[in-house]
C-alpha cells in the first residue's frame, strides 16, 4: 500500500506541479502578422499570485519559435528550478533580429524589443523592469540578442549569447544575409551599422550584463573572440567562456543551462 502512495505522490510531482508550456501567437503591429511563442511557465505559476522575472530565448537562422524547447528540452525543468519565466518567439527564417533596411517586411528589434515584450508583460505575472528581463540566443539568435539588448538597454538588463554571429561581415555570402542587408558594395554602410562588434561603440560600463560564450571548434569561434578583446579595451565588463564543442544543437542545447543560471544570479541581485 506505500508503494501506492509512493507512487501517486510521484505522478502528482512530476505532472500537477510541472511547468506549464503554451504556444501563444503575438500581433507585430509594425510587421502586419501574428508571430508564434513557445511561452514556458513554472510550477509555482499555477499555485501563487507571483510576479517572475523572464528569459527570452531566440533562436538560430532558418530554425523557430519551437526550435529552443526542441533542442534543449531541459529547459521545463530549468523554469522550475530557476523560477523564471522561459520565452521562445519566432524570430523568422534568417532576420538576424534587426530591421532590415531594405527588406521593410522584417522588423524583428521592433517586435522583439517593443511589442513582444508588452505582450508578455500585459498577458504573464512577469517583474516588469528592465532588471528583471534578459535576452539569450544561439547562433542569428546570439547576434539578435547582444544586438537587440545593446540598443535597447531601458527594456532589457542582461544579455547572452551562445556561439554567436557577432561580427556578419565575414560572412556576406551567407545566411541569405543580403537579402536583409543590400549588397556589400552598394549598402556597406548596413552592414557597419548592424553588426554587433559596431554596435557595442554605444555600450557603456555597468548598462548591460553580458554573458558570452562559444566552442572552440565554432566557424564564429573569431569573431566571438574579436568582440572579447574589443570589449575589455572599451573597459566593459562581461563574462567571456570558451568551451568544447562545435556549432551544434549539442553545444547551444547544454550551455543555455549556464547561462540561465547567471541570468537568475543577476534578478536575484538587490
Amino acid at each position: 500500500m506505500n508503494y501506492f502512495f509512493t507512487a501517486v505522490s510521484l505522478f502528482l510531482s512530476l505532472h500537477l506541479f510541472a511547468s506549464k508550456v503554451d504556444t501563444i501567437s503575438i500581433y507585430s503591429a509594425s510587421m502586419k502578422k501574428q508571430i508564434k511563442c513557445v511561452v514556458i511557465t513554472p510550477d509555482t505559476y499555477q499555485k501563487t499570485k507571483t510576479h517572475f522575472s523572464v528569459a527570452y530565448l531566440l533562436h538560430g537562422h532558418s530554425g523557430n519559435y519551437a526550435q529552443w524547447l526542441h533542442d534543449a528540452p531541459q529547459l521545463k525543468q530549468k523554469a522550475d528550478e530557476l523560477q523564471l519565466i522561459l520565452v521562445c518567439p519566432d524570430g523568422g527564417y534568417n532576420s538576424w533580429y534587426f530591421n532590415s533596411p531594405v527588406n521593410k517586411a522584417y522588423k524583428y528589434e521592433t517586435f522583439t524589443a517593443i511589442e513582444l515584450v508588452a505582450a508578455i508583460d500585459k498577458k504573464y505575472r512577469t517583474i516588469a523592469a528592465k532588471k528583471n528581463r534578459a535576452l539569450i540566443g544561439f547562433s542569428m539568435g546570439g547576434h539578435g540578442a547582444l544586438y537587440i539588448a545593446i540598443r535597447n538597454k531601458k527594456v532589457f538588463g542582461m544579455a547572452g549569447s551562445i556561439c554567436g554571429g557577432v561580427d556578419i561581415r565575414p560572412f556576406t555570402n551567407n545566411w541569405e544575409l543580403k537579402q536583409q542587408l543590400g549588397d556589400t558594395i552598394c549598402c556597406k554602410q548596413n552592414w557597419e551599422q548592424n553588426t554587433v562588434i559596431n554596435v557595442v561603440d554605444g555600450l557603456k560600463n555597468g548598462e548591460l550584463k553580458l554573458n558570452i560564450d562559444c566552442g572552440l571548434g565554432d566557424f564564429f569561434l573569431n569573431v566571438n573572440r574579436a568582440l572579447h578583446q574589443k570589449l575589455l579595451k572599451m573597459g566593459i565588463e562581461h563574462n567571456y567562456i570558451e568551451l568544447p564543442g562545435k556549432h551544434s544543437r549539442e553545444y547551444w542545447g547544454s550551455a543555455v543551462d549556464y547561462q540561465l543560471l547567471y541570468f537568475k544570479r543577476g534578478f536575484d541581485e538587490k
